[in-house]
């Protein structure tokens, strides 16, 4: 299945709603960053949530997320756009916590791994300033933390649910999402009716993993009153060019540009998003040299 996302509103139009499977996104996010199997169930967590909020804004609009914790994996952060183009990076790929007692022993603690924190959201609306808020992290299992922030910087009650599924060979089995937004004229008849929808729901991961689609996945969290506004395709996708990068090289005081040329006599560039490596020469470096004193 393609990953991609659904745009509807639902229950006369006082919920709208947004389904999303992403596993084969967050299995490429996997591969390029070698996450492990809790690390790969946080950042997938955080990329699907990053996805389906990108959605949220115009064409030529991004977002930057950034989680900012205590626990080892520490930060993590990702690029959004409206498009369903997601890119991101994580501090420390390398951990696997399980919980080791409790209703969900042997399941991937995330939220050990991830610890206490913040979550900070920076928007790029094509203005002269950008635009930045924050949540503190309420359980850092991810899904709470976004439901969290929508209610407390957007003013928008909503309900998020979030999960991902690690093989036994740590590949991604099934990733996926809903993020339900309360409009202001809903009835309290219907919040209490979505409260029951979201208590009785299989966890996300079980839904994809049996097939489900995301149109049944939004038949079911709509109790088929929804309308479908928009579908978009989602996808890991880094736009990094070695042209971009020269720009970087060109912002450089001269005192570092000149140890670039004459000491290492070169420079490579990965890029921390989708770990793609870019070779200046010797050569190329004093052309960008040359071509910013002009």
């Amino acid at each position: 299945m393609k990953d991609y996302a659904l745009i509807a509103y639902a229950y006369d139009k006082t919920v709208r709603i947004y389904v999303s499977t992403t596993t084969n996104l967050v299995e490429e996010a996997r591969n390029i960053h070698q996450t492990w199997p809790t690390a790969t169930a946080a950042f997938g967590r955080f990329l699907t949530a990053s996805a389906m909020m990108g959605l949220m804004y115009k064409k030529g609009e991004r977002i930057t997320l950034k989680i900012k914790s205590e626990g080892p994996i520490s930060n993590m952060l990702v690029e959004a756009n409206p498009e369903g183009e997601v890119r991101g990076e994580i501090n420390n790929p390398e951990v696997y916590i399980k919980y080791e007692d409790g209703p969900k022993k042997g399941k991937l603690n995330v939220g050990a791994a991830v610890g206490p924190g913040f979550l900070y959201v920076t928007k790029d609306l094509n203005m002269k300033e950008y635009f930045t808020s924050s949540a503190q992290l309420q359980t850092s299992e991810i899904g709470d933390d976004f439901t969290y922030y929508f209610a407390l910087s957007e003013q928008v009650p909503s309900s998020v649910g979030l999960g991902v599924l690690v093989n036994v060979d740590q590949s991604v089995l099934a990733s996926g999402g809903y993020i339900l937004q309360l409009m202001p004229q809903v009835s309290e008849e219907t919040i209490t009716h979505l409260e029951q929808v979201i208590k009785k729901l299989p966890p996300i991961t079980t839904l994809i993993n049996d097939g489900k689609t995301p149109e049944e996945i939004l038949n079911l969290l709509s109790d088929g009153t929804h309308q479908i506004l928009d579908k978009k395709p989602l996808s890991y996708t880094c736009h990094c060019s070695k042209e971009g990068f020269s720009k970087s090289l060109a912002a450089l005081d001269q005192e570092t540009m000149n140890d670039l040329i004459y000491e290492d006599e070169g420079a490579e560039i990965i890029c921390h998003f989708c770990h793609e490596k870019y070779h200046f020469t010797k050569a190329e470096l004093e052309d960008i040299n040359n071509k910013r004193k002009k």
